[in-house]
C-alpha cells in the first residue's frame, strides 16, 4: 500500500511539475519550493515567472470560483468559501471585478488588482486606462495614483463651470416671488433659474428677429 500511494504521490507531483512547467527534480510543495543544486540560470529565472503567473492568476481563479458558486448554489456557497481562508469581503471583491471584467476583456499582462483599480470607470475608459498602464508598464499603486489625478481634475474642471450668485432682496420682493414659487408649486432656487432661463431665451429670440 505505501509503494502504491507513493507512486500516485510521484504521479501527482510530476503532473503538477508538467502543468505549471516547473523543471524536473524542483519540488513544489505546500509550504515550501525545493529546487535542486546545479540548476541553470534560465531555469530558475523560468520558475519565478511561472510562480508569478500563478500568483496572479489565482486570483481570477478565485473570482470565477465565487461567481459560479453564487449562480450554481445560491445560499450554500458562502458556507464553502471559508475553504480559502480568505475574507469573504476580499472573495466579493474579487466577484465584482470578475463580473466587470468577462475574461475576454481582461488582460495577460496585468494583474486582477489593475482591473479593479478601472472596475467603476465607464467601459471604454476601462479599456483606455487598461491600456495604458499595460503601455507604460504602470503597477496598480501607480495606475490607483493616475485615475485619483484624473477625478481631480474633474472635479476642478467641474468646479471652474460653477457660477455663484448672490441676491440681495428686501422683503418686500422676496415675499413676492416666494409667492410666485409656491403658485408655480416649484422650490424657490429652481423657480428663480426658470425666470432667468425663459428671459435669456425671450431675449436671443428678439436678438434673432432683429438680426
Amino acid at each position: 500500500m505505501r509503494a502504491g500511494a507513493a507512486g500516485v504521490h510521484a504521479g501527482e507531483q510530476g503532473a503538477v511539475r508538467g502543468r505549471l512547467g516547473i523543471d524536473a527534480g524542483v519540488y513544489a510543495g505546500r509550504v515550501e519550493l525545493r529546487i535542486p543544486v546545479g540548476l541553470g540560470f534560465e531555469s530558475w529565472c523560468r520558475i519565478g515567472q511561472q510562480i508569478r503567473r500563478i500568483s496572479d492568476s489565482s486570483c481570477w481563479w478565485l473570482a470565477d470560483w465565487l461567481v459560479y458558486g453564487e449562480e450554481q448554489f445560491p445560499g450554500r456557497y458562502q458556507v464553502v468559501c471559508d475553504e480559502t481562508s480568505l475574507s469573504y469581503q476580499t472573495l466579493r471583491n474579487y466577484a465584482w471585478v470578475a463580473r466587470k471584467f468577462p475574461p475576454s476583456r481582461r488582460r495577460d499582462s496585468l494583474s486582477l488588482q489593475h482591473h479593479a483599480e478601472a472596475a467603476s470607470l465607464p467601459g471604454a475608459e476601462q479599456d483606455l486606462w487598461l491600456a495604458r498602464a499595460e503601455r507604460e508598464g504602470w503597477s496598480a499603486r501607480r495606475l490607483r495614483q493616475e485615475l485619483r489625478k484624473r477625478a481631480r481634475r474633474l472635479d476642478e474642471a467641474d468646479s471652474a463651470t460653477q457660477v455663484q450668485v448672490t441676491l440681495s432682496l428686501d422683503s418686500e420682493r422676496r415675499d413676492r416671488w416666494m409667492q410666485a414659487s409656491e403658485a408655480a408649486r416649484m422650490p424657490f432656487m429652481d423657480w428663480i433659474v426658470r425666470i432667468i432661463d425663459d428671459a435669456s431665451s425671450g431675449r436671443d429670440d428678439a436678438d434673432r428677429k432683429t438680426v
